[in-house]
């Protein structure tokens, strides 16, 4: 990703980078990678490995799909150019390697807390949040399942 990252840049082009699990798809990630992807010309998305997702304490049984299968079906977003991966509790080390014009994370992140802030930051990059939609997310959704089918 290194590589592609750095022929990018030789391109002119302006790389947006955002990073989750990912694990059920929903309309609110649809919104931040259309979101994301206006700001820039490349979209690259960085999934937390299955590892990672269990370290985050997301509930039992996560993540429910596989990293691989996560993968395939973030790739599938037209607004999605590139997908990686991170082993790591967060992304910052793949964000200080990368260092995208554009750090993006989602509008329920408080500023301070969005990892990679600094390292962006400080590279000339922006670092923007999504408007939150309200009601969007995996956790929920899950939840909702177990409550109207247990």
């Amino acid at each position: 990703m290194v590589k592609i990252r750095a022929r990018l840049r030789r391109q002119g082009k302006t790389v947006v980078f955002t990073n989750g699990c990912f694990d059920l798809l929903h309309g609110g990630h649809v919104h931040l990678f259309r979101w994301a992807k206006a700001r820039g010309d490349v979209l690259i998305v960085a999934l937390n490995s299955d590892a990672s997702v269990r370290r985050l304490a997301k509930g039992p049984g996560r993540p429910i799909f596989p990293l691989a299968e996560r993968m395939e079906v973030t790739a599938a977003f037209e607004d999605v150019d590139y997908v990686t991966w991170f082993g790591e509790s967060t992304p910052r080390k793949i964000i200080a390697a990368l260092l995208p014009d554009v750090l993006v994370k989602g509008g329920d992140w408080g500023a301070g807390e969005i990892v990679g802030r600094a390292e962006v930051e400080a590279a000339g990059g922006k670092v923007l949040r999504v408007p939150y939609l309200k009601g969007h997310s995996s956790t929920n959704i899950i939840e909702t399942i177990l409550k109207n089918f247990s």
